[in-house]
């Protein structure tokens, strides 16, 4: 990373943040910060100068191709060609699908899917040329196995991974030197949950086990020193994959109709007239952590496998096994 120029979208909090602190940890030159709220953006252009990089910051909507592009253009024409490209900005709702706003669906698949792609293109229209460059797509395990209550977030992260296939087969076609990778996330522990936009009478949480966002923000940092297509972080993001690749849909369907209402919801009552940040910023400084740091996981023994290449193949092993066993056992219930 020594001299490289960074740039992180949803650089302003959440993994965001923790991946643009950690880029200047790892020595890079300049990390510019893309997101909307301009009091985050200049506290986490606090965080970075303090670990030791330049930062730039651009107040930007990634739902917005021009502004997204004419930051790009002003990132390289004050810190040089861009070398690394995170796109980790994103937005979700926790609610049933038949009751939200078609345009909430609209707002969130332009934030989440369409402000990776807008950033995708940006960089690629610098760093293909040049025949450098590496961008990262911030995943989830959702792209996978959507689950109830976030409905259009699952669609937008399934539509990036989509996304991510094509372009994949489009740079080996090419035969160039860009690389382009994935991480995807289990359950971090970010200011989504207090910020995002829910109908439900309870409040959002994720789905335990819980991740520190610095987990997250060094795996996007290695990632970008030691390109692969795709990387799986925190244990439960490797299994959910793994379970949507081994395991029938309807099992799944029926398991998360069972827990993935309960497991969403805090018993704290929602907040009401809480403000969102769907289609504005919320104000003030949120920082990378939410409100979950005393359960969280400060680090990630799979995420340190996998960097070994250790953890993907373990853990497929182990599911296979499961799958045979539970077949056996159906055979054997059937014969008796």
């Amino acid at each position: 990373m020594r001299h490289k120029v960074v740039v992180v979208t949803g650089g302003s909090a959440g993994v965001g943040r923790a991946a643009a602190v950690e880029f200047a940890r790892r020595g890079a030159g300049t990390v510019a910060l893309l997101a909307r709220g301009q009091a985050g953006l200049e506290n986490a252009r606090s965080e970075v100068e303090a670990a030791g990089a330049r930062a730039l910051v651009y107040p930007t909507d990634v739902a917005d191709w021009q502004a997204v592009d004419q930051a790009a253009t002003g990132i390289e024409a004050e810190a040089g060609p861009i070398d690394v490209w995170v796109n980790a900005a994103m937005a979700t709702v926790f609610c049933p699908a038949d009751r939200m706003d078609p345009a909430d669906f609209r707002r969130a698949t332009e934030a989440t899917y369409l402000g990776s792609v807008h950033g995708t293109l940006a960089a690629l229209h610098r760093m293909k040329p040049r025949d450098h460059g590496i961008i990262i797509q911030v995943g989830s395990a959702l792209a996978y196995r959507g689950i109830p209550l976030q409905s259009a977030y699952c669609g937008a992260k399934s539509a990036l991974r989509g996304f991510a296939d094509a372009l994949n087969s489009e740079l080996l076609h090419e035969g160039s030197q860009v690389r382009h990778c994935t991480v995807h996330l289990a359950a971090f522990n970010t200011p989504q949950f207090d910020w995002s936009r829910s109908c439900m009478a309870r409040r959002a949480q994720p789905v335990p086990p819980i991740y520190q966002p610095e987990v997250a923000g060094r795996a996007i940092a290695w990632l970008a020193d030691h390109p692969r297509r795709e990387m799986w972080v925190g244990l439960p993001a490797a299994t959910a994959i793994a379970a949507a690749r081994l395991l029938p849909a309807g099992w799944l369907d029926r398991r998360l109709a069972r827990s993935g209402y309960k497991d969403q919801l805090a018993h704290e009552q929602e907040l009401p007239g809480r403000a969102d940040n769907l289609y504005a910023p919320v104000e003030n400084d949120h920082g990378s952590h939410g409100r979950f740091g005393i359960c969280a996981r400060p680090r990630s023994a799979q995420a340190w496998l996998t960097r070994r290449k250790l953890g993907t193949s373990a853990i497929f092993a182990g599911l296979a096994a499961y799958a045979l066993a539970r077949g056996k056992g159906r055979k054997r219930l059937k014969g008796d």
